[in-house]
């Protein structure tokens, strides 16, 4: 089972928590492909919702966002 690193971006807005995540992404980047973590990035930022997911997918990752309460969730996994 894969390890779940979280990144608490909430109160940050974009393109901060954007940048940040693709921060940790790269240098994670080797433990991501393999499948032995995965990132978990709250954010309260909803655009943050749109753009991480589309920056991640686009690099070859998975991605699923979630709506929690007063902030959102998205996980990134190995590629898919």
């Amino acid at each position: 089972m894969a390890e779940v690193i979280e990144i608490d971006m909430r109160g940050r807005i974009c393109p901060s928590c954007l940048l940040m995540t693709l921060k940790e992404v790269n240098e994670k980047a080797t433990e991501l492909r393999a499948g032995t973590i995965k990132l978990r990035v709250l954010a309260s930022d909803r655009q943050a919702t749109a753009t991480i997911p589309e920056a991640v997918s686009n690099m070859g990752y998975g991605v699923e966002v979630k709506k929690r309460q007063g902030h959102y969730e998205v996980i990134i996994s190995e590629p898919g």
